[in-house]
């Protein structure tokens, strides 16, 4: 006890250093570049990792956050470490790792594309995360994975192909994605985008056999293909792969660990071959925290998003039994910031000690590409905190409610239709991040809404009838609605699970263990299926509240039913929206020759208009 109360002591006193003094620290300027630490204390992680014979470190979903979050509103500062900090941190555990005589091995399982300034704000001409993916390959990952966010854009899927993964020699994986590219010949060839798989050595000598799997996505670009997962394992070059008994089957992909998904079917196509090889396996796309064993001797971890959390798996081989037994494995769900990193529990540096040469050349460099991006530019001050689920909508705290009343402002600016009424609808999920209180800036314009939808709309539509457009879209569709969910998530939707994550976290944890947490701080708070508590770190959970599919505004107040009026919509709920149009009243059959194009606004570009002209 004597002990746990002086590392507690030990713990908020970094804490406290890990935060600079009011001359460093409260910077309010609007600079991307500058570094904000939380000006509040971090709650040091809970208790020590628990090593093995073999650790993995474990990102996923990254999507430009490698600055690290920068508001001080919680939870941001939890995750306020930078890419550079993480790679000091990787650095110093590997030293300890030497020090243990065990190995230390570091994965991704993708969508390193599109998020933040970092990755979308690049000049015109430019490639999604081409400058920013330069910094990932100063880290020494043993295995990276591809994403569906590096398949959306061809280009961006050339720019792997041609300029990442030559880098990683070997060590990018996509076992079922091709690339189609002219070959010597000037020929048409479909090519992995990255290898097939990858068989290696670790430091203490154990035999590894690797894959980089993506789940059954249909939304890739032309010019590229992804394989069914259950078509893959089909595959010789499968069979092949892992027809050799290594020490350990390492599986790093790009799809969720719940056993209804993917996984279990490459899983089982092994265990066919080799029903008692020891597995770690590494999933991402769904943005939660998630950990699942599908027998005694694998588990399958699941590590967040936006460099939220780091993923820390170990296990102990139990040197080849002649009647093989359960493995232990031990996994956590990092905080990322400086005082997980620290000294407290996990590299034993200090905060003098702790950044190396090449994660304050990672940081500054990235500081650089900010500045060189323009992410600092100021549209206004953000009086507030504006988040999606965290507030009711509509309410002044909800970033939907922000979003439709910039939509009224900003839209017939740039419309020929200003001055005729009209109702406004986009989806909630148009909203990918919160907007916080504080210097609204190109990085946080692109990081609230990077989509670059434009807006639609149809003339003349009974105010009546428009009124309930809204109404129809959030409406279940009953037989429909489970075929609507496969094929949104084929599309690499994922907000409807990662919501109904945290509502099932805020719904578990009203009762005496919320109580008992009310002095932490917010953040998550995981249940998962794995033995043990996963969260290094205890929090308090998020509110939540459910918000609708589809937002949008009110038609006037005076407005009569018979009224005409513009329904204004994004463009690719446009097949959607018509036939609710025409379901909706029988008077006229509404066509794609109805539809025209109401703004050169981007929504991309929404708030900042609004914000320049309210926030300042």
């Amino acid at each position: 006890m004597l002990f746990s109360s002086l590392l507690a002591l030990s713990c908020a006193a970094l804490a406290a250093r890990a935060c600079p003094d009011e001359e460093h620290g409260h910077d309010h300027t609007h600079e991307h570049s500058r570094r904000a630490f939380p000006s509040t204390q971090l709650t040091p992680p809970s208790r020590p990792l628990v090593w093995g014979d073999l650790n993995v470190l474990h990102t996923t979903d990254s999507h430009g956050w490698l600055l690290g979050h920068q508001k001080p509103s919680f939870p941001e500062p939890n995750y306020s470490g930078t890419l550079g900090d993480f790679s000091s941190f990787v650095a110093h555990m590997k030293e300890l790792a030497l020090e243990k005589d065990v190995d230390l091995l570091l994965v991704d399982s993708g969508d390193i594309h599109d998020g933040t300034g970092l990755t979308d704000g690049f000049p015109p001409g430019g490639v999604d995360a081409h400058d920013s993916n330069k910094f990932l390959m100063e880290l020494p990952y043993d295995i990276m994975a591809i994403g569906n966010h590096e398949l959306y854009v061809y280009a961006n899927t050339l720019d792997m192909f041609t300029n990442f993964v030559p880098k990683l020699e070997g060590r990018y994986l996509s076992s079922n994605v091709n690339i189609s590219v002219f070959d010597n010949q000037g020929n048409n060839v479909s090519v992995p985008v990255g290898d097939r798989y990858r068989k290696f050595k670790t430091r203490k000598g154990r035999s590894v056999t690797s894959l980089g799997v993506i789940f059954n996505f249909t939304f890739n670009d032309v010019n590229t293909t992804v394989q069914a997962v259950e078509d893959m394992v089909k595959e010789t070059w499968f069979a092949d792969a892992i027809k050799e008994e290594p020490d350990l089957f390492l599986l790093v992909g790009h799809m969720p660990v719940v056993e209804t998904d993917n996984w279990p079917t490459v899983f089982n196509a092994i265990r066919a071959v080799h029903p008692t090889t020891p597995m770690m396996i590494f999933g991402g796309h769904t943005h939660i925290r998630d950990c699942v064993q599908y027998d005694g001797r694998s588990m399958a971890l699941e590590s967040g998003r936006y460099m939220e959390t780091v993923g820390f798996m170990s296990m102990d081989f139990d040197q080849h039994s002649t009647t093989p037994k359960d493995i232990t494995f031990n996994r956590r769900y990092l905080d990322t910031n400086l005082v997980t990193y620290e000294a407290c529990y996990h590299t034993q540096s200090d905060n003098a000690t702790f950044a190396t040469v090449e994660g304050q050349q990672i940081t500054g460099g990235l500081n650089e590409l900010a500045e060189r991006f323009n992410l600092g530019m100021l549209f206004g001050t953000a009086p507030r905190d504006f988040t999606i689920e965290q507030a009711p909508y509509p309410s002044n705290g909800s970033s939907l409610s922000l979003f439709v009343a910039a939509m009224e402002y900003a839209l017939p600016l740039n419309s020929t239709r200003q001055g005729v009424p009209a109702i406004m609808i986009t989806n909630s999920g148009s909203q990918r991040f919160d907007v916080y209180s504080g210097p609204f800036t190109r990085n946080e314009q692109l990081t609230a809404v990077p989509y670059m939808d434009l807006f639609l709309y149809v003339p003349d539509v009974p105010t009546g009838v428009a009124r309930q457009v809204i109404a129809a879209l959030n409406k279940p569709r009953h037989a429909l609605e489970s075929r609507a969910w496969d094929e949104a998530y084929a599309r690499g939707e994922v907000d409807m699970i990662y919501r109904a994550w945290l509502e099932e976290m805020d719904e578990k944890s009203f009762g005496p263990e919320r109580r008992a947490a009310q002095n932490a701080t917010l953040g998550y708070v995981t249940q998962d299926s794995c033995p043990g508590v996963g969260d290094d770190t205890l929090h308090t959970p998020l509110p939540f509240f459910v918000v609708p599919d589809f937002i949008g505004s009110d038609a006037p107040a005076d407005a009569s039913d018979s009224d005409p009026i513009d329904l204004v919509f994004v463009d690719f709920i446009e097949d959607r929206v018509l036939e609710i149009l025409n379901k909706l009243q029988k008077d006229k059959t509404y066509t794609t020759a109805d539809v025209h194009q109401y703004s050169n606004l981007l929504s991309s570009e929404v708030l900042g208009v609004y914000a320049e002209k309210f926030w300042n």
